[in-house]
């Protein structure tokens, strides 16, 4: 049986666990989708302790300049959000591709500001009769990429909670997201559309 490398390898997007013999390959999609699981439905706090942490924490090739600068910006557009700011302007590519996996009718990719802003953002926000404020749980970084997971929680115009649980996965590019996938409990979101009515324009 051939010994797996306790730390796998990031190369041109995939990580890669050296065997003696051989080698296998998970790509970063693949991963995402697998963390992204895990955290959504129970046990991402342990999963990304054991698993996650040591993956991206030492790859052999990353830029550690790269992946430290596309953190703190990161970092630091969610603690301006958890303040009160308006952030996703100054953080978000205009032409960015913001994909929601999932089965409901948000579920879809956006591309542009412009469309992710208005079909997929302002249909919550609007309904919120408070702030979304973000409480960051973990930050992950590995040259371009960084994921963050998070929680969030506002009142509804109609006086009820809104809560939700995401993870986020961006790709940067130039200091902003160029692409971004986004996890979240999308029948939460529905229900907030759905039975709560638009604050007036």
């Amino acid at each position: 049986m051939p010994t797996v490398s306790a730390v796998p390898v990031l190369v041109a997007g995939r990580f890669f666990f050296p065997f003696r013999r051989r080698r296998i390959s998970m790509t970063l999609n693949t991963l995402h989708r697998r963390v992204a699981n895990a955290a959504l439905y129970g046990g991402l706090i342990g999963f990304a302790a054991l698993t996650v942490v040591p993956m991206v924490a030492t790859p052999a090739h990353a830029d550690a300049s790269a992946t430290a600068r596309n953190e703190t910006i990161v970092r630091d557009a969610f603690q301006r959000w958890a303040a009160g700011e308006n952030v996703f302007q100054h953080l978000l590519a205009p032409d960015i591709v913001w994909t929601i996996p999932g089965s409901s009718s948000v579920a879809r990719t956006y591309r542009g500001m412009n469309d992710f802003v208005e079909n997929a953002s302002v249909p919550l926000v609007s309904r919120l009769a408070t702030p979304l404020v973000p409480q960051v749980q973990r930050i992950w970084a590995v040259e371009d990429r960084v994921m963050i997971r998070f929680n969030a929680a506002a009142t509804t115009t109609g006086g009820h909670p809104y809560r939700n649980q995401f993870v986020w996965f961006f790709r940067m590019k130039d200091g902003k997201v160029a692409e971004a996938e986004a996890f979240l409990d999308l029948a939460a979101y529905e229900q907030v559309v759905a039975n709560n009515t638009p604050r007036a324009k």
